[in-house]
């Protein structure tokens, strides 16, 4: 089964590309390597992960921890989907 998971923040204000290349970094430091990840951006310093893994939905997966002190304006939103279809 195929898993991913989705991780979200937005960066304090001016703070965008910190915060980006702060998720690169991390994303890249991941324990066990996902099959595919990918990072994202966009407007109002958003910043997106998202990570593809070949497990069980319910299995205990590395997931990019909230970012230290005041680089983010807001808790950190995460989601775990299963696939259900491929293309």
């Amino acid at each position: 089964m195929t898993v991913a998971l989705m991780w979200e923040a937005r960066a304090a204000e001016g703070r965008g590309g910190e915060l980006l290349e702060w998720a690169r970094t991390q994303v890249r430091a991941l324990a066990g390597g996902p099959v595919r990840r990918e990072v994202l951006r966009a407007p109002q310093d958003r910043v997106l992960v998202m990570t593809w893994w070949e497990a069980a939905y319910d299995a205990e997966l590395p997931e990019l921890p909230e970012p230290e002190g005041e680089l983010v304006t807001r808790a950190v939103h995460r989601w775990r989907f299963e696939s259900v279809e491929g293309v």
